[in-house]
């Protein structure tokens, strides 16, 4: 069964060369071993999802211009998460303010096609179906 995530969790982008952490703002008053718990609209760039440190995807427009000046050899540039739609799934039985659980199983697509994954929930005990 998977975790409920919470403020805190380590977030993984494919295109990312690092790390990153969430953000949840405690506006939906619902706490997780803690710290506040998140639901699948806790997907705003730079409020909620912080940067990767670089981001290499030849969608984003900066590391394609940069890719371009540099003669065609790939060129990472800073990452700034492009993240416009929730998190999918979710935990759809378990609602938080009204919307979805965020478990450690959901995805979230950034606009310049990395996937961002949960790599650790921050609760190791609150399990939800």
């Amino acid at each position: 069964m998977p975790n409920q995530v919470s403020m805190g969790a380590m977030l993984q982008c494919s295109f990312g060369v690092a790390p990153s952490s969430l953000v949840v703002l405690p506006t939906n008053k619902v706490m997780a071993e803690g710290p506040p718990a998140a639901n699948i609209m806790d997907h705003k760039p730079l409020v909620n999802i912080m940067p990767f440190g670089m981001c290499s995807s030849p969608a984003n427009p900066t590391v394609a211009a940069a890719t371009a000046a540099a003669l065609g050899v790939l060129t990472p540039m800073p990452c700034v998460p492009a993240t416009s739609s929730p998190w999918v799934v979710g935990a759809p039985t378990v609602l938080i303010a009204n919307m979805p659980a965020l478990d450690n199983i959901s995805k979230c697509i950034c606009n310049w096609g990395g996937v961002i994954s949960i790599a650790n929930p921050a609760t190791v005990k609150t399990m939800i179906p």
